[in-house]
């Protein structure tokens, strides 16, 4: 439970879920933002301004899905790290773009465990793409492929090399 644990219910993530249809067309924001917060990055980040407009810096982001494209600029915006990109338009796999603020970056073609919102390993991963930070914001992009039945359940991941 959010205010206990820090993690969503069903309820909170089915609330926050892009459509099934603009899921099925491509890259589309998963933006797991649930409390009111002074913040509002993610709306000046988006080139496509795809966040709507918010009447109060407090308001929690809302998306009009049929606006982002997938671009990931809000992504690495966000101070709460909780905003990630999911791709499921591929048959049998699954796309999860997510922040990443750790050294070393993993490397493309690395298998990793997936993991959920609670840090267990719930898949194999593999890391498909790795972005780094820029000067600015050195927050990086890690894209992992995961199995289609796993993508709205990794939000992280963790090295199985222990060397």
């Amino acid at each position: 439970m959010l205010p206990i644990d820090g993690v969503p219910t069903h309820e909170d993530l089915a609330a926050k879920m892009p459509p099934a249809e603009r899921l099925a067309t491509g890259p589309v924001v998963m933006v797991e933002c649930f409390q009111p917060i002074p913040c509002d990055p993610c709306y000046h980040a988006c080139p496509r301004q795809a966040f709507r407009p918010m009447a109060d810096l407090n308001a929690v982001p809302e998306v009009d899905y049929s606006r982002c494209n997938g671009c990931a600029a809000c992504v690495t915006r966000c101070p709460g790290l909780a905003i990630f990109v999911v791709d499921t338009s591929r048959p049998g796999e699954a796309f999860i773009t997510l922040p990443y603020e750790f050294l070393p970056l993993p490397a493309p073609g690395e298998a990793v465990a997936g993991v959920d919102r609670f840090g267990r390993t719930v898949c194999t991963a593999r890391v498909d793409r790795v972005t780094p930070g820029g000067a600015r914001n050195k927050t990086a992009l890690v894209r992992l492929a995961v199995p289609p039945e796993y993508a709205m359940a990794v939000r992280h991941f963790r090295s199985v090399n222990h060397g």
